[in-house]
């Protein structure tokens, strides 16, 4: 007599697996994928879908080998929706599932790298000097456990109206949004709260702009059309500087280099080249200047 049980031939049996899930039209519906390449493929890091599905079909149940009935994704997705571009849905709109182990990893793994980022851009306001991690991590610990602690809520009434204004709040980091994304938030919440004195490191910039066009009056947009702004267009330029480094002529051209905050180069950029006329340059010698203890 044959020993144990034998498999059914039409079973697929998956190894090594991490599930994709998504519920459309009352319907749960699931892919396999290998583990750590559905990040990988959602990053931009793995483009050959080969690589990220174990098998290019999709389930009502993986586990089970129970694959979704035609008619079923037809409801869902729409009969002219071909199974290539369901599977691709599920994969950059489905919700991963993995289990405690990987999750607590991947968590730690964003956790850090939030961490990384905001320390690098935040300084002591005082001492321009960078904080360690740890103290970053402290402080975002205190701003998740006690984000309403100033007045019993998260917002302070604005300057001669009668409004609450929210500031910006931090709950802890979540595997569902991008490091980067995540540690703006964070930055945002320590500037509005100052769990410790914190402060964007700015950016270090050359602007350049043609001699005879210093003396000039700067223009500014209004609808359609332009109208003479307050000051030179140098004067402008020099109003987004915060400290100038140095400043001069070279070639025909003025050049100064200094400290912009980076939420002002945006519209120096816009400034300098509509001014211009294209002939301006602004360029980014560094993206945060900080001090570091040595």
């Amino acid at each position: 007599m044959p020993v144990g049980i034998n498999q059914p031939s039409n079973q697929i049996r998956l190894t090594n697996v991490s599930l994709v899930r998504l519920k459309k039209g009352k319907k749960r519906f699931e892919i396999a994928c290998y583990k750590n390449k559905v990040l990988e493929y959602r990053a931009g890091i793995e483009t050959d879908l080969d690589n990220v599905l174990q098998i290019p079909s999709v389930f009502l149940n993986v586990s089970k080998g129970q694959t979704a009935p035609a008619a079923d994704l037809a409801k869902a997705f729409g009969a002219n929706t071909s199974t290539d571009d369901i599977v691709l849905e599920i994969l950059k709109k489905g919700e991963l599932q993995v289990g405690e182990k990987e999750r607590h990893a991947q968590l730690e793994r964003v956790h850090n790298e939030v961490i990384d980022i905001v320390a690098g851009k935040l300084v002591d306001p005082t001492s321009k000097r960078v904080y360690t991690a740890g103290m970053i991590a402290k402080a975002l610990e205190q701003l998740s456990g006690h984000r309403r602690e100033e007045g019993g809520g998260a917002g302070t009434p604005e300057e001669g109206v009668g409004k609450v204004k929210e500031r910006p709040t931090w709950t802890g980091v979540v595997t569902t949004k991008s490091a980067k994304s995540q540690a703006l938030d964070a930055m945002r919440a320590l500037i509005a709260w100052q769990p410790i004195p914190v402060a964007r490191a700015r950016m270090r910039l050359r602007v350049s702009c043609p001699v005879g066009m210093l003396k000039q009056p700067a223009k500014v947009a209004r609808g359609e059309g332009e109208e003479e702004g307050k000051g030179t267009v140098k004067e402008r330029i020099l109003s987004y500087v915060e400290e100038v480094e140095s400043q001069g002529e070279v070639g025909g051209e003025w050049e100064v280099v200094g400290f912009v905050e980076p939420g002002a180069f945006k519209g120096l950029g816009e400034f300098v080249g509509g001014e211009t006329k294209g002939r301006g340059r602004v360029e980014v010698l560094d993206m945060a200047v900080v001090h570091e203890d040595t």
